[in-house]
């Protein structure tokens, strides 16, 4: 029986794996970096799993040299500050509604 296997496995086709573009790779990066979640990318685009769009971002990144791991770094940076300053709108929010109930 293993032999049957072992011919059928020899005599079948495997399935070619899928070929992406550059262009293609590169929009699928700039999705990630607009603020797509790599999951939700990967299923609009149909890819097999979230680390082959990682992989795409780490080479991007590093063919990009110095500016665009300046880049990266600032989004970072901006992303930090964004989520602070929310945090501080939210507890004037909740200041206000506690001051506003007494007056």
């Amino acid at each position: 029986m293993s032999q049957k296997k072992s011919r059928r496995s020899l005599n079948e086709k495997s399935p070619k794996r899928r070929q992406f573009t550059e262009e293609f790779k590169a929009e699928a990066v700039q999705m990630l970096l607009d603020g797509h979640t790599a999951a939700s990318v990967c299923e609009r685009l149909g890819l097999s799993s979230v680390n082959l769009l990682y992989n795409w971002k780490r080479k991007l990144v590093a063919q990009g040299g110095p500016a665009a791991v300046g880049l990266e770094a600032r989004v970072r940076e901006l992303e930090s500050e964004l989520r602070r300053v929310e945090r501080e709108r939210d507890i004037l929010k909740k200041a206000l509604t506690i001051f506003g109930r007494d007056g």
